[in-house]
């Protein structure tokens, strides 16, 4: 994995279920990892492996999903020598402001 969030960025993140009466729309993504048409946010931790977020894979909107995924999982992902990235620019933004997301809420 590229750029690897350290413990203290990890620790903003809230944990999880810390933010389930938030509606999915409103819910604060605070980290976004990519790889060509992937991309996976979070919006909540479970201070050890887990997220909880929004997972678009291979572009296909119509099945993209929150779910939960694993750190490790996202580190382990290598395809022909190209990893998984943390997007350094993310800012925390409400799921109804990120492009990839606000379409399908």
């Amino acid at each position: 994995m590229w750029n690897p969030p350290s413990p203290e960025l990890l620790n903003q993140v809230p944990r999880l279920y810390a933010t389930e009466r938030i509606p999915l729309k409103e819910k604060v993504i605070h980290l976004h990892f990519f790889i060509g048409g992937c991309d996976w946010y979070v919006a909540e931790y479970d201070g050890d492996d887990l997220f909880f977020g929004y997972a678009v894979l291979d572009d296909d909107f119509h099945n993209a999903e929150w779910g939960y995924f694993t750190l490790s999982e996202l580190k382990d992902i290598n395809i022909h020598g190209l990893e998984i990235d943390r997007d350094l620019y993310w800012k925390p933004t409400q799921a109804k402001e990120i492009e990839r997301i606000k379409d399908w809420l």
